[in-house]
Protein backbone atom coordinates (compact mmCIF):
# COMPACT_ATOMS: atom_id res chain seq x y z
CA UNK A 1 0.00 0.00 0.00
CA UNK A 2 1.40 3.45 -0.81
CA UNK A 3 0.08 6.85 -0.02
CA UNK A 4 0.46 10.56 -1.46
CA UNK A 5 1.71 12.91 1.22
CA UNK A 6 1.05 16.41 0.51
CA UNK A 7 2.10 19.78 1.83
CA UNK A 8 0.44 22.71 0.47
CA UNK A 9 2.55 26.01 0.94
CA UNK A 10 1.52 28.88 -0.81
CA UNK A 11 0.78 28.38 -4.64
CA UNK A 12 2.22 25.07 -4.54
CA UNK A 13 1.36 21.42 -4.09
CA UNK A 14 4.41 19.75 -2.62
CA UNK A 15 4.43 15.52 -3.22
CA UNK A 16 6.33 12.65 -1.51
CA UNK A 17 4.59 9.25 -1.98
CA UNK A 18 5.45 6.70 1.33
CA UNK A 19 4.72 2.60 1.16
CA UNK A 20 4.56 -0.07 3.91
CA UNK A 21 7.64 -2.72 3.70
CA UNK A 22 7.65 -4.66 6.55
CA UNK A 23 5.89 -2.34 8.85
CA UNK A 24 7.82 0.34 8.17
CA UNK A 25 7.32 3.42 6.00
CA UNK A 26 9.61 3.73 2.88
CA UNK A 27 10.03 6.58 0.28
CA UNK A 28 8.68 5.91 -3.27
CA UNK A 29 10.86 8.22 -5.18
CA UNK A 30 8.89 10.13 -8.03
CA UNK A 31 9.94 12.54 -10.96
CA UNK A 32 7.47 15.40 -10.68
CA UNK A 33 8.27 16.63 -6.45
CA UNK A 34 5.53 19.51 -6.45
CA UNK A 35 3.03 21.63 -9.44
CA UNK A 36 2.32 25.31 -8.54
CA UNK A 37 -1.15 26.78 -9.30
CA UNK A 38 -0.09 30.39 -10.58
CA UNK A 39 -2.38 32.94 -11.04
CA UNK A 40 -5.06 31.14 -9.38
CA UNK A 41 -7.72 34.59 -10.24
CA UNK A 42 -7.92 32.75 -14.38
CA UNK A 43 -9.98 29.73 -14.12
CA UNK A 44 -8.37 28.22 -17.04
CA UNK A 45 -4.84 28.07 -14.61
CA UNK A 46 -7.10 26.17 -12.10
CA UNK A 47 -8.45 24.31 -14.64
CA UNK A 48 -4.84 23.29 -15.76
CA UNK A 49 -3.51 22.66 -12.24
CA UNK A 50 -6.62 20.22 -11.72
CA UNK A 51 -5.44 18.45 -15.01
CA UNK A 52 -1.58 18.49 -14.27
CA UNK A 53 -2.61 16.43 -10.68
CA UNK A 54 -5.25 14.47 -12.29
CA UNK A 55 -2.37 13.12 -14.63
CA UNK A 56 0.30 12.77 -12.06
CA UNK A 57 -2.25 10.78 -9.82
CA UNK A 58 -2.75 8.40 -12.50
CA UNK A 59 0.46 7.98 -13.86
CA UNK A 60 1.65 6.96 -9.98
CA UNK A 61 -1.14 4.70 -9.31
CA UNK A 62 -2.21 7.04 -6.26
CA UNK A 63 -5.55 5.71 -5.03
CA UNK A 64 -4.87 7.42 -1.15
CA UNK A 65 -3.90 11.21 -0.34
CA UNK A 66 -2.50 12.28 2.88
CA UNK A 67 -2.86 16.27 2.85
CA UNK A 68 -1.47 18.64 5.79
CA UNK A 69 -4.29 20.79 7.07
CA UNK A 70 -3.71 24.32 7.41
CA UNK A 71 -5.13 26.57 9.90
CA UNK A 72 -8.42 28.61 8.23
CA UNK A 73 -8.19 31.49 11.17
CA UNK A 74 -4.81 32.80 13.53
CA UNK A 75 -1.19 33.36 12.76
CA UNK A 76 -0.52 30.43 10.87
CA UNK A 77 -3.77 30.68 8.50
CA UNK A 78 -3.51 29.18 4.58
CA UNK A 79 -4.29 31.61 2.31
CA UNK A 80 -6.67 31.69 -0.29
CA UNK A 81 -4.83 30.18 -2.76
CA UNK A 82 -4.31 27.08 -0.68
CA UNK A 83 -8.03 26.77 0.29
CA UNK A 84 -8.45 26.45 -3.56
CA UNK A 85 -5.52 23.98 -4.11
CA UNK A 86 -6.75 21.64 -1.36
CA UNK A 87 -10.36 21.87 -2.74
CA UNK A 88 -8.81 20.67 -6.33
CA UNK A 89 -7.33 17.73 -4.50
CA UNK A 90 -10.48 16.62 -2.64
CA UNK A 91 -12.36 16.31 -6.01
CA UNK A 92 -9.76 13.92 -7.47
CA UNK A 93 -11.96 10.62 -8.89
CA UNK A 94 -10.99 7.69 -7.54
CA UNK A 95 -8.52 8.72 -5.25
CA UNK A 96 -9.67 9.13 -1.14
CA UNK A 97 -8.39 12.06 0.75
CA UNK A 98 -7.69 12.38 4.20
CA UNK A 99 -6.87 15.86 6.04
CA UNK A 100 -4.46 15.53 8.64
CA UNK A 101 -3.53 17.93 11.27
CA UNK A 102 -0.01 18.86 12.24
CA UNK A 103 -0.57 17.70 15.40
CA UNK A 104 -1.75 14.36 14.50
CA UNK A 105 1.08 14.13 12.40
CA UNK A 106 3.34 15.27 15.01
CA UNK A 107 1.84 12.56 17.54
CA UNK A 108 2.53 10.02 14.85
CA UNK A 109 5.96 11.10 14.21
CA UNK A 110 6.86 11.08 18.00
CA UNK A 111 5.17 7.73 18.38
CA UNK A 112 6.89 5.67 15.46
CA UNK A 113 9.97 8.05 14.74
CA UNK A 114 9.61 8.45 11.00
CA UNK A 115 13.00 8.66 9.18
CA UNK A 116 13.50 11.01 6.63
CA UNK A 117 15.63 9.45 3.44
CA UNK A 118 18.27 11.05 1.64
CA UNK A 119 16.03 10.67 -1.14
CA UNK A 120 13.92 13.29 0.11
CA UNK A 121 14.51 16.95 -0.67
CA UNK A 122 14.21 19.43 2.24
CA UNK A 123 10.80 20.84 1.25
CA UNK A 124 9.30 17.21 0.68
CA UNK A 125 9.58 16.38 4.60
CA UNK A 126 6.37 17.70 6.10
CA UNK A 127 4.50 16.15 3.09
CA UNK A 128 6.48 12.73 3.69
CA UNK A 129 5.60 12.68 7.55
CA UNK A 130 2.09 13.15 6.09
CA UNK A 131 2.21 10.22 4.30
CA UNK A 132 3.64 8.60 6.64
CA UNK A 133 1.29 9.40 9.67
CA UNK A 134 -1.94 7.99 7.63
CA UNK A 135 0.25 4.95 6.90
CA UNK A 136 0.47 3.96 10.25
CA UNK A 137 -2.78 5.58 11.31
CA UNK A 138 -5.11 2.87 9.31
Amino acid sequence: MSICGIEIKGSEAIFAIATLEDGTPQHRAITTKKIALEEDDEAANVKAFAAQVGAFVQANGIQRIAIKKRSKKGEFAGGPTTFKIEGVLQLLEHCEVTLLSPQTINAQNKKHNFALPATLNKYQHEAFKAACSALMKK
